[in-house]
């Protein structure tokens, strides 16, 4: 990345500002103002997350915020309710009283001085969410925003839920936000009260594990906050961001289709992350892209940001398999308009043994049956990658060994696809609850086997996740299983893939039971989105090289550890995944503070024993300054039978090595046909 040390305007940083709420809590906002704001108000941009802007999410602030507020913007980085060093609880995600404060944060942020009234939303992940929820609410100072790495659909397509199945990411996810929500604020920016602000956490700090297993279906839990139960609520641009390494790429797409405002969309090789620090690679100029936005939307300046195509997208070219990659090669692709005319859709018949045939080949109508070891999916990777472990998929005949197989023929040229996949199936199951999995994969000459995409399904989900219900064994159903996204070139004398499980485990929690199903060939197919190569469009979409401010400035203490580890006991039997994510402790100078940040997790079963299924995870979070040294431990072990989810959770708080707070959880959760 380039780093900027002159822009066109110098700013002002103030560490530290007060927005008041009218019920009389105050949020903790670090800003970045031009000089000139003080005698010509400016445009303001809003990033609006949890993730503690004091310490936690300071380096990539610091590359952003000042980036924008160099080319004439105010931009605002505020701590949610109950976070960071900002006053309350924060009790769950995406609350309606989260997006009130958010209202008020933008009237607020109008009626400055230095605001000249038009404002835009930027953030990733959490920030995307909210961005699209708060403009649902349709404030009249929010003029756009962009969204990247969120979604349309907090059931459907989240870190919760895939295709009705519940993921394992929803465990990590929560066990995250449970280490966050222990945290104190800085005792530098609130004085005296922080050990009674962090008190006030500690003792409210609630189980969101458990609060969301109470919603297995999709209910008004989940309805709220999903934008894409009324399109038409949103009336300002957006800019959807996301990458095919996401867990989110999905819902570009569909923001795509079902919005009905000025848009873009913006999908790139990437992991969970900002384009700009996109990895794998190339990670791209997106703070230019960003500006060429905000100028557009925010200072009516002519860009030429809207005569872009409505989608610029990386088609992926093939690379042998690898949890971890640096960067995927492919190339750039625009579209003016989504759905295109130029996906056009193209099907492969499932046939016996397993091969894939064009539909002017006759094939006979078979069955196959599968019952997959809960060992696959041990190399699925994460649902959504961060990029930090190698977090990716792995060989994928490492799984096919638990799956029913059918490869096509060598391709005899290049097969390019943008878009979802889908496998139409005909199907028995001899369990009333089963799930199914379903990957599609780039096998090359030497067999190695790259995954592509793939998709989950509930199978009592079949008919929708409002009212799931149970299978009739030995009952032939026609079921679609929709795979994600994404923008693939399968190269010529390669083969595709189709493989489908019964379980993918630790990806997805699997069924109650073990499950055999009967798949029926000649009736089953693959339905493939093929776009050929439109080299007199697509060779012009290009993007400059990634740029932003003075990075922070950090100092290593104590170095990070990464690693997946597959860990097998052939004498007992026991399979444990095990994931370490420590980040290590580091010093930052600009809050004179140390910061420590690990996770552990592990991922067991015991033989073929579907009720030995177990997930833990353990978070060491610290800081310390001077005397002031404090940390919390926060662990959470979810396992089931065929009848219940069962949470146990822990958690400590320590000051200066003395525990001053503890408290368990047991508790147990009906499954709801999952």
């Amino acid at each position: 990345m380039r780093i900027r040390s002159e822009f066109p305007y110098k700013c002002k940083h103030h560490e530290l500002v007060w927005i008041p709420m009218s019920d009389g809590i105050k949020l903790a906002a670090r800003i970045w103002l031009p000089e000139i704001a003080e005698e010509q108000p400016v445009p303001a941009i809003l990033e609006y997350i949890p993730y503690r802007r004091r310490d936690n999410t300071r380096a990539r602030d610091d590359i952003m915020h000042p980036y924008f507020s160099g080319h004439g913007y105010a931009c605002v980085r505020v701590d949610i309710r109950g976070s960071g060093d900002s006053e309350g609880i924060l009790k769950d995600e995406y609350l309606q009283s989260e997006l009130d404060d958010g209202t008020q944060i933008l009237r607020w942020l109008a009626a400055q001085p230095w605001c000249d009234g038009n404002i835009g939303m930027i953030g990733i992940s959490w920030g995307g969410f909210n961005g699209l929820q708060i403009a649902a609410m349709r404030p009249p100072e929010l003029k756009a925003v962009i969204t990247v790495c969120s979604t349309d659909d907090r059931y459907a397509d989240d870190v919760h839920n895939m295709g009705g199945c519940l993921l394992g990411d929803n465990l990590s996810w929560a066990s995250t936000m449970f280490a966050f929500n222990s945290l104190p604020p800085d005792p530098a920016m609130v004085g005296e009260k922080w050990r009674e602000m962090w008190m006030e956490r500690l003792h409210n700090s609630s189980l969101w594990l458990e609060k969301w297993l109470h919603h297995q279906r999709r209910d008004d839990y989940w309805r709220h906050g999903s934008i894409c139960e009324d399109w038409s609520a949103i009336q300002c641009p957006v800019m959807a961001v996301s990458g095919w390494a996401d867990g989110y790429s999905n819902a570009v797409f569909r923001l795509l289709t079902g919005l009905q405002v000025p848009r873009l969309g913006l999908v790139g090789p990437w992991s969970h992350k900002y384009p700009h620090e996109g990895i794998p690679g190339p990670a791209i100029g997106f703070l230019q892209e960003a500006l060429r936005w905000w100028d557009h939307w925010l200072k009516e300046r002519n860009t030429g940001i809207m005569d872009e195509p409505m989608l610029r997208a990386w088609i992926q070219k093939y690379v042998p398999p690898n949890t971890y990659y640096e960067w995927r090669p492919g190339r750039w692709i625009g579209e003016p308009t989504w759905p295109s005319p130029n996906v056009q859709e193209q099907a492969l018949t499932l046939s016996y043994p397993g091969t894939l045939e064009s539909p002017q080949v006759e094939v006979e109508e078979m069955s196959m049956t599968i019952e997959s070891p809960l060992s696959t999916g041990l190399f699925a990777g994460k649902w959504c990658s961060y990029a930090a472990a190698p977090d990716q998929p792995h060989d994928q005949r490492e799984e096919d060994g638990g799956a029913l197989v059918f490869d096509s023929q060598p391709l005899e040229k290049p097969l390019e696809i943008l878009g979802s996949p889908w496998l139409d199936l005909e199907l028995s199951s001899d369990q009333p609850v089963a799930m199914i999995a379903v990957r599609l994969s780039d096998v090359a000459p030497d067999d190695k086997a790259t995954r592509v995409t793939y998709g989950l399904l509930n199978l009592t989900h079949r008919e929708g996740s409002e009212n799931p219900k149970m299978l009739e064994p030995s009952r032939f159903y026609r079921v679609q299983v929709k795979l994600n996204d994404i923008g693939y070139s399968f190269p010529s004398c390669h083969r595709l893939r189709v493989s489908i499980s019964t379980s993918y485990w630790p990806l997805a929690w699997p069924a109650p039971r073990p499950v055999r199903l009967t798949i029926r060939t000649g009736t089953s197919s693959l339905g493939l989105p093929v776009r050929p190569p439109l080299d007199e469009t697509d060779q012009h979409i290009d993007f400059a090289d990634p740029e932003g401010a003075q990075p922070l400035v950090k100092k290593t203490l104590r170095w990070t550890r990464h690693s997946w580890r597959v860990i097998r006991d052939l004498g007992t039997g026991q399979t444990t995944l095990e994931v370490i994510n420590d980040d290590g402790t580091v010093h930052i100078p600009d809050a004179d503070i140390d910061m420590q940040r690990s996770a552990e997790e592990w991922y067991s079963y015991q033989g073929d024993d579907f009720n030995t299924l177990r997930g833990e995870t353990v978070w060491n979070r610290g800081f310390c300054r001077g005397d002031w040294n404090v940390r919390t431990v926060t662990r959470t072990v979810l396992s089931s039978d065929a009848d219940s989810f069962h949470i146990h959770a822990e958690l400590d708080a320590y000051e200066s090595e003395q525990r001053v707070y503890s408290t368990n959880w047991n508790t147990s959760i009906k499954r709801d046909l999952m």
